[in-house]
């Protein structure tokens, strides 16, 4: 075991899913980039594991949208599924889950902020789908899936794409107001420098509208948009 073991189990209570072989949740969130520099660790990483949880995944939203919009023809229900099952949004999946925290990175990867990056991200994600359904069988990995990506699903539908919660508050006040300004403000640091967590402000023309933590600034800058829209009713609660 090479992630602490309280790590795992808290990364457990966070996706709300308890697994009966701890191992293969570690082997998820194992970057092949960690497995290539320390030998020892045979080239053990999460590469498998993303191919069968993109399949997984894809059965599971193609499912749901088929059953949710009858009315859709196949070719609606393809461009659905790809805006859906997407890079973007599975790495804002991520960020929703704060996965980079529990990721084992290689040493380069880490300091070239591995733990951001949205391919690193997103197939942390898939990874951790297959470990579930291998874990405890399709219905549990069905059930994470559109835990935290039906609400994506619905914002495809109503035309809202978004590559970012940053980007989407910004098209989303300045919709509503002639001239605004978006500000990301910290407003406090705490821990140590290697296990940091800050605390930021979105204000919007000078009024706070939300509030976010994150382990870096770019993290709780989402965070607090995220919640920003949440308070706008733009995404779900």
């Amino acid at each position: 075991m090479i992630i602490d073991i309280k790590e795992l189990n808290e990364f457990e209570e966070i996706i709300d899913y308890k697994f009966n072989n701890i191992e293969i949740l570690e082997k998820s969130l194992t970057h092949s980039s960690y497995s290539n520099e320390d030998k020892s660790y045979n080239k053990v990483n999460n590469e498998r594991l993303e191919f069968l949880g993109d399949a997984v995944l894809s059965i599971t939203v193609s499912r749901f949208i088929f059953d949710k919009f009858p009315e859709y023809p196949e070719g609606d229900l393809t461009k659905l599924r790809s805006q859906v099952v997407c890079e973007d949004t599975l790495s804002l999946v991520a960020v929703n889950l704060n996965l980079g925290k529990y990721l084992l990175l290689g040493k380069g990867e880490e300091a070239s902020g591995g733990r951001e990056r949205k391919s690193i991200l997103a197939d942390a994600v898939e990874a951790v789908i297959a470990a579930i359904y291998i874990d405890g069988g399709y219905r549990k990995a069905e059930s994470f899936v559109l835990k935290n990506l039906t609400e994506y699903i619905q914002l495809a539908v109503r035309g809202k794409i978004i590559s970012d919660f940053k980007s989407y508050l910004q098209e989303y006040y300045q919709s509503k107001f002639q001239s605004c300004k978006i500000r990301y403000i910290v407003t406090k640091e705490e821990g140590p420098d290697h296990e940091k967590l800050f605390h930021v402000e979105a204000l919007v023309n000078k009024v706070v509208v939300g509030r976010g933590t994150g382990k870096s600034k770019k993290l709780a800058e989402q965070d607090a948009a995220k919640n920003a829209l949440k308070a706008e009713g733009q995404l779900n609660g």
